[in-house]
């Protein structure tokens, strides 16, 4: 009864995919609530997670010539009001200090949403010749952000994320490095966390406060909503022109430099959950799996039992992520308990195994289960894991496919989003008036306009206008 009951406590994502999630994100320990509202305690298990992100990500970035710093937490009001599109963008989210100790403040400070302002006034004193460039930085940090509906790892009013912010000397370098990083999130997302995104670019109604071009990439959660999952913003010199970012180019003249930004965040960990889990709970993907490989004994009071267990953990940590679960609870609950942990392979070794020589291995994400000679395990459990990766990946590749529609004119395009849930390709002609009709009417978001175009048709979906871009269209978390 009690093995029933763990599992039974996860409501099921048919019935109510929010409280499938919630459910999920606390009885697998990921967070828990705090008396902070809008922010959440990341436990070790959710903590585990974020370190492999970070680990992957940042050995990315260093591939690709990135260096880490640290900037201050906070932002000068005067600082921040020195780009009027990205402080009018930010300004509703944005917690202010008024007092340090039992003074007030000559200026507020505000608790950083995003440092852009905050880099490009590092840039100005930092850069001065074309020698110094390109500058090619990230750090990462948390940031504070006033939200008003909050859901753990979606959207907390405090999240950790990396934000890289870069100067060039020429726009040509600054759009190429813009393109370079959305291609390593793609990249990170697909391999890593097996993951598939559509890459592509935002719609002007859709960008970066303050920049000149957002890329996106953008991938479908297993309820066919759309999920933004990473971003990279070319800013042209304007925010160089704002900030005074000068420097002498080979020819002796001054010039300003060009700038982008990009970030991934704790919101990704959201995706992993919502893209692979099931109603057992969470199925992580074995490359970012804290603990790859969970050994169970059966019948562990028996002689020689936990031994064996800790015997093969001891052959196979040098390769694998593995632990051993001697607590005293039951086998079957230890199984329930894994399986809603989302541990890749499960490891099942009692008495009879012994004493024929080998044990059972069992799939988290198919159930299937195989038995291994213990000197085959090794070599089983890295094919297992990696037909696992891969699978996974093709698993959600076919959902997302499964779930994208085309629809050519408004009546079709409504009539998609009334009766299914995914992403919509239809035509656009450019103009911003027919996504807030799209918005309102249907409360609907372009999503990106993909690199890989195609014309479904010759018209703008909304007004019947000749249509400049094929948009992914989608409700969005």
């Amino acid at each position: 009864m009690a093995d029933k009951k763990l599992v039974e406590s996860i409501t099921s994502m048919d019935s109510d995919f929010a409280q499938w999630y919630t459910d999920v994100v606390k009885k697998a320990e990921l967070i828990d609530y705090t008396s902070v509202k809008g922010c959440m305690v990341i436990k070790p298990a959710g903590y585990a997670l974020w370190e492999n992100i970070q680990n992957n990500l940042d050995a990315m970035f260093k591939e690709n010539g990135v260096e880490n710093v640290y900037l201050p937490m906070f932002i000068p009001e005067s600082l921040l009001q020195k780009e009027k599109d990205h402080v009018e963008g930010f300004a509703p989210e944005v917690a202010w200090v008024t007092h340090g100790g039992l003074n007030e403040l000559q200026e507020r400070l505000c608790v950083r949403p995003t440092s852009e302002t905050l880099f490009c006034d590092f840039y100005k004193n930092d850069i001065h010749s074309y020698r110094d460039l390109p500058r090619v930085y990230n750090q990462w940090c948390s940031v504070v952000r006033w939200e008003k509906e909050t859901r753990p790892f979606l959207r907390s009013r405090e999240f950790l994320w990396q934000e890289g912010h870069t100067a060039h000397a020429s726009a040509d370098e600054a759009k190429e490095r813009t393109i370079q990083m959305l291609q390593v999130y793609a990249r990170f997302c697909e391999e890593v966390l097996a993951i598939p995104v559509i890459k592509g670019k935002k719609t002007d109604k859709e960008k970066f406060a303050g920049a000149e071009s957002t890329y996106t990439i953008e991938a479908l959660m297993h309820d066919g909503k759309a999920l933004q999952s990473g971003t990279s913003h070319n800013f042209g010199d304007g925010f160089a022109k704002a900030f005074g970012i000068q420097f002498a180019d080979k020819d002796n003249t001054l010039k300003h430099v060009h700038q982008t930004s990009w970030g991934m965040s704790t919101r990704i960990i959201g995706a992993i959950i919502m893209v692979h889990g099931d109603d057992s709970g969470l199925v992580l993907p074995p490359r970012i799996a804290p603990t790859q490989v969970m050994i169970i004994p059966i019948q562990q009071k028996k002689e020689g039992v936990l031994d064996k267990a800790y015997e093969l953990k001891e052959m196979l940590k040098g390769q694998l992520r593995v632990k051993v679960d001697d607590t005293d609870k039951s086998p079957g609950w230890k199984f329930s308990e894994q399986e809603m942990r989302g541990i890749p392979v499960r490891v099942e070794v009692g008495p009879k195994d012994i004493e024929a020589g080998k044990c059972v291995i069992c799939r988290r994400d198919t159930r299937e289960k195989v038995e291994v000679p213990f000197a085959e395990l090794e070599e089983k459990l890295q094919e297992v894991l990696d037909t696992m990766q891969r699978e996974m990946l093709e698993r959600a590749r076919q959902h997302r496919d499964a779930h994208t529609y085309t629809a050519s004119s408004m009546e079709e395009f409504e009539k998609i989003f009334e009766e299914k849930a995914g992403f919509v390709k239809a035509m656009w002609c450019g103009e911003q008036a027919c996504e807030d009709v799209i918005k309102e009417k249907l409360s609907v978001t372009s999503r990106c306009m993909p690199f890989e175009q195609e014309q479904i048709a010759d018209t703008c979906v909304c007004c019947g206008k000749p249509a400049k871009k094929m948009v992914y269209w989608g409700r969005a978390y």
